[in-house]
């Protein structure tokens, strides 16, 4: 048996630079990081005294003589790509519901990718987890996906993640003190509006919109540099910092009219007059968890005013891991 635990993500800034078809052509990058709640994937040999040959478990179970048949996009493009033979069981567990905004189907990917490379006796690298994982998403099962998350469930860490036009992608931590950091922490809330949402369908919309959204993709990009120079200055009120996010947040609408409703700017300008200073909708938008800044002072207001929505607190954590290892 083998279990992979992959962390799902938090993204801060430049989100929609990072699509290929824009920073190929721009370059682009990213600020935000993993955080601590997970996606699960037990592996383990199905022996052969069944009718089916694999057996696929997550909000749904399927029972499949052949790989083909699996309908999980995921399971059945990693599983060619590993060149599976052999009878699987594949169980999928998450702390936080998918298509939320955290990147889950890119960690469920890369934490695919590294229990069965485990379970072929290979430890993965983060580059290698992260390489594949895009390629699969992008060209093999043809999601309108960009490129950070597969690299933040890979990776893990607080990172600014640059892409470059020739396809490269640098991954750099960001240095903070801890203090700053958990000051960091303790500001950031993530908000369920309480429904999910099928990401890459906005995302087409996005990447249909690329052409005529230049300007805000290129503020977006700019303002990565300034939330970097933010965290990585003591000096400056990390405040700062969600004045930055409400910026950021108006220009996302302007991506697509889909990446909000009324209901979510309802909850946005209740978290706002309550005493939060910034946020945003994670992932592509129109619906997962709502991000809030907050300063520690006015976490109360803000929670009192959201008492209706599911919080949850978070930290920034490490990548995907192999917890249990049993060849």
């Amino acid at each position: 048996m083998i279990i992979s635990r992959t962390p799902f993500r938090v993204s801060l800034f430049g989100g929609g630079t990072d699509f290929p078809q824009w920073y190929r052509k721009h370059g682009g990058a990213v600020i935000g990081g993993a955080i601590d709640k997970y996606c699960y994937i037990n592996v383990r040999p199905l022996p052969p005294f069944f009718e089916h040959k694999h057996r696929i478990v997550y909000s749904a179970i399927e029972l499949v003589k052949e790989i083909g048949e699996i309908r999980h996009p995921s399971v059945r493009a990693v599983l060619r790509e590993m060149e599976i033979t052999e009878g699987l069981e594949v169980h999928h567990d998450g702390d936080l519901p998918a298509r939320s905004g955290l990147g889950s189907s890119s960690s469920f990917t890369v934490g695919l990718l590294n229990a069965l490379y485990a379970y072929r006796g290979h430890m993965a690298t983060k580059k290698e987890l992260a390489e594949t994982a895009i390629r699969i998403e992008q060209e093999v099962i043809g999601e309108s996906v960009g490129s950070q998350d597969q690299v933040w469930a890979a990776y893990g860490g607080l990172n600014r993640i640059d892409f470059r036009t020739d396809g490269g992608i640098d991954v750099n931590p960001l240095i903070i003190t801890p203090e700053r950091r958990a000051e960091l922490e303790d500001s950031l809330t993530l908000y369920f509006t309480g429904f999910s949402r099928i990401a890459s369908d906005i995302e087409k919309d996005k990447i249909k919109n690329l052409g005529q959204r230049k300007t805000q993709l290129h503020t977006l990009r700019a303002m990565v540099d300034e939330a970097a120079a933010i965290l990585g200055s003591p000096n400056q009120p990390l405040d700062q910092l969600g004045q930055l996010l409400n910026e950021g947040w108006l220009l996302k609408r302007e991506l697509s009219p889909a990446v909000s409703n009324g209901k979510i700017d309802e909850l946005y300008e209740a978290a706002m007059s309550a005493g939060a200073l910034g946020g945003k909708l994670l992932g592509a938008g129109g619906g997962g968890f709502l991000l809030v800044y907050a300063p520690p002072a006015a976490q109360a207001r803000v929670r009192e005013r959201l008492k209706n929505l599911i919080a949850v607190n978070f930290r920034f954590d490490g990548g995907s891991k192999i917890v249990v290892y049993e060849p």
